[in-house]
């Protein structure tokens, strides 16, 4: 395993294992279980449910059923998608958190949960997927693996395929963003853990439109809508539909 992917890895076991809700929704008032399951189930339906919208009003919406939902945590999103769609897979790198996304799981035998380890998708074939499915998880990779994993998307797809990318697009020139922006990863990840008595850090990282472009080069950017208006970062919501072939490569079925 990558160094990156390894440090990830670890960080997110940790979370997993001490706070798994409120590690995917940090909210200040919702520490030391703070959240409870159906209010949690139900934020994931507000988040997931203007975006199938949105897919519908754009004329992309996938005619097939089956989804990726990529970092999908303690299953907040999966068990939206599993409203709309016929099948979820939720891959996730921290065993904890599928867990508790196992404990959640009110699909009804609609959604898989797996553990994936690696730096890369290699655990589905090409073109397996209809939708895949990705809000504030790329942000926490370091740029090269969240870049290499928006490449494996592109392979998983099938042609007409669509992916939802929710990332952020630049840091806010608060007092915050440009914490983020230009104090060393190393002295953030302290505060995160002795001031804000974080159980393991948080890194964060941009993705641009541009880049994205790049790195889906049989995709087309349907559009990108600004959708969360926190205080450090400006959010964009992808839809990107993979209009051309999708590259070879890479998994097996």
């Amino acid at each position: 395993m990558p160094v990156g992917l390894e440090q990830v890895r670890r960080d997110w076991t940790r979370l997993g294992s001490a706070e798994p809700l409120w590690a995917v929704c940090v909210d200040p008032d919702k520490r030391d279980g703070g959240w409870d399951d159906d209010e949690f189930l139900a934020s994931g339906r507000a988040d997931v449910d203007p975006a199938v919208a949105r897919m519908d009003e754009l004329g992309i919406r996938p005619g097939g059923g089956r989804v990726l939902d990529f970092g999908c945590g303690a299953g907040r999103l999966s068990n939206a998608l599993a409203a709309h769609f016929d099948e979820v897979v939720g891959v996730d790198i921290s065993a904890p958190m599928l867990e508790e996304a196992r404990r959640l799981d009110r699909s009804g035998g609609r959604i898989a949960f797996t553990l994936n380890e690696r730096a890369d998708l290699s655990l589905f074939g090409d073109d397996s997927f209809d939708l895949v499915y990705t809000d504030l998880v790329l942000q926490h990779l370091p740029t090269a693996l969240a870049e290499g994993y928006v490449r494996e998307f592109a392979r998983v797809l099938r042609p007409g395929g669509v992916m939802v990318l929710g990332v952020p697009e630049t840091e806010r020139r608060t007092f915050k963003g440009m914490v983020f922006r230009y104090v060393p990863w190393p002295l953030v990840a302290l505060a995160q853990r002795v001031v804000l008595r974080y159980p393991a850090p948080m890194r964060m990282h941009t993705l641009r439109t541009g880049r994205i472009a790049e790195l889906v080069p049989g995709g087309r950017i349907a559009a990108s809508d600004e959708y969360w208006g926190g205080d450090h970062w400006r959010h964009l919501r992808h839809f990107v539909v993979l209009d051309g072939a999708a590259p070879a490569g890479g998994g097996t079925a």
